[in-house]
């Protein structure tokens, strides 16, 4: 197991990498993505107030983050899953905060 160092947390909690951009940053300012884990398999959803559970990925909130991230094929690889995710819950959670 590992042990927590001064680097894992920042000066505003926990420290995490976009999957798209690829950018360490604060937790707090990125939405966090799950893989659906019901009917809806090969869907990743947004996961905004970071309770549903499972891997997480993550990802700022910017509509070029999310097409960097699609592109590079971050989700199926963050999130352990086989083949391709759909995205448009994403995009359309984005859309509506932007």
């Amino acid at each position: 197991m590992r042990t927590r160092t001064s680097d894992d947390r920042g000066p505003h909690g926990p420290v995490r990498t976009c999957v798209g951009c690829r950018n360490r940053t604060s937790a707090t300012e990125l939405l966090r993505v799950v893989a659906e884990s019901g009917r809806a398999r090969g869907v990743a959803v947004p996961d905004p107030r970071r309770r549903h559970p499972g891997r997480g990925a993550w990802l700022h909130p910017e509509p070029a983050c999310l097409r960097l991230a699609e592109k590079r094929r971050a989700f199926p690889r963050a999130l352990r899953v086989r083949g391709p995710l759909d995205t448009s819950a994403i995009q359309v959670h984005l859309e509506q905060w932007a």
